[in-house]
């Protein structure tokens, strides 16, 4: 693993950083740390405290940026859908540093200057499209700022074009999935080969689903506004995990705060090296995923994080049972004759949590006769059941009643809440 020598001079150069915001001046002061020479191990950096979502809202708008605004050259937020939004600043050679971080991935996946990037991640205050776009850019490949959206052209301009790669979120691209094969359009008819999705959580199943659709190998993208935007870590041919851009220092962490070791489960922390505007000082993203330190067959050597199976704030708690939407999902995609779209609703009826899940049948399972669909139903409940550990029932709904999503997929009702 990298040497402490090697990365201490790399985090104290975030610390010196951070210190010019003054709101991380006062919370270093609290731990002893009021220079960057006070980082002399990485025990003295894990004593910093961490970094939430809701510290980036009360600094709204600017209150974090670490260098003067007129050095910023772009603005990125949040959708600040629960809020004030979270507004990120990137100097002049934070966007360049950027776009050579996701070229080096997209490289790594075997993308070139040769392919053409259908990027339909929504451009504009959100990260995705255009972080993928200064990628594109970075490495020459001819990039088509779709953004998301308006299905049927971008079906059009996917053939006319002669896309190879497409970037979306994963839910999208099976929408795009669908929407080919009803659009009547054979996989002959595209020359997409390989796509790049993120921006929500996603099962491997779901990844086997997208494959088929869309005849292509797909990969897994991470990234989040408040640590860069896509290109954090990326997947690669092996599929065994998302490789950690060596610009990014990883920990994890317990429920308690505690780091925990290599190959252990926990949240996310992310410390961003060498990013000027918004450095991210022990960011936790609240992801939940395993590290570990090594070299893949792929050439990359350093931190690898899993796939991200779920986050901490999308975690339901129902009859005290912990259960994440993506235990849900991989439990509907390991039973034939569902389609992979379906609606988690949760309510509370006389004082018990009660969870039902929507789930789509294909066009086959819909012409079965009641005694199959009971079947089915029951297949399905049992597996859920099986996977999270709590009773469940199911609703089977005919093909393309659940409102399929341009952007990030909506999984969850929850009535609790009010």
């Amino acid at each position: 693993m990298i040497g402490e020598e090697k990365l201490l001079p790399r985090l104290q150069k975030t610390v010196k950083l951070a210190l010019n915001v003054s709101y991380h001046r006062e919370r270093l002061k609290n731990v002893g740390i009021t220079s960057a020479e006070d980082v002399q191990t990485l025990e003295d950096f894990a004593r910093i405290p961490l970094t939430s979502k809701e510290d980036l809202r009360q600094n709204y708008p600017f209150g974090l940026i670490a260098v003067p605004m007129e050095e910023i050259v772009e603005l990125h937020a949040s959708s600040g859908t629960t809020g004030k939004p979270i507004v990120a600043g990137y100097t002049k050679n934070d966007v360049a540093l950027w776009g050579k971080i996701v070229a080096k991935g997209l490289q790594r996946i075997g993308v070139t200057k040769d392919d053409v990037i259908q990027v339909s991640y929504g451009y504009g205050l959100f990260t995705g499209g255009i972080g993928l776009h200064y990628g594109g850019l970075e490495l020459g490949a001819v990039t088509v700022p779709m953004s998301g959206g308006n299905t049927q052209r971008q079906l059009m301009l996917m053939q006319d074009f002669g896309a190879t790669v497409l970037a979306c979120t994963p839910s999208y691209a099976l929408y795009l999935g669908d929407s080919l094969a009803e659009a009547g359009i054979k996989l002959s008819d595209i020359k997409l080969r390989k796509g790049v999705f993120g921006a929500e959580p996603w099962t491997p199943q779901m990844r086997k689903e997208i494959e088929e659709r869309l005849g292509i190998e797909a990969f897994d993208i991470y990234g989040l506004t408040e640590s860069m935007g896509p290109g954090v870590a990326l997947d690669c041919h092996e599929h065994s995990g998302l490789h950690i851009d060596e610009h990014f220092y990883p920990e994890i962490l317990d429920d308690n705060g505690n780091i925990l070791p290599l190959g252990e489960k926990g949240s996310l922390v992310l410390t961003s090296i060498d990013k000027e505007g918004f450095p991210g000082l022990r960011y936790h993203t609240k992801d939940l995923t395993r590290l570990r330190y090594g070299r893949c067959s792929c050439g990359f050597e350093g931190w690898t994080m899993d796939k991200v199976s779920a986050r901490v704030d999308d975690m339901l708690i129902i009859r005290g049972v912990n259960v994440f939407p993506s235990q849900i999902e991989e439990a509907i995609l390991s039973v034939e004759g569902v389609i992979p779209h379906y609606l988690i609703n949760v309510e509370r009826v006389e004082s018990l949590d009660v969870l039902e899940v929507w789930v789509e049948v294909n066009d086959q399972s819909f012409l079965e006769d009641i005694r199959e669909l009971e079947s089915l139903k029951e297949r399905l409940q049992n597996r859920i059941q099986n996977i999270i550990n709590i009773a469940v029932r199911v609703k089977l709904v005919e093909p393309k009643s659940i409102p399929r999503s341009e952007g990030k997929a909506k999984r969850v009702i929850d009535k609790r809440k009010g």
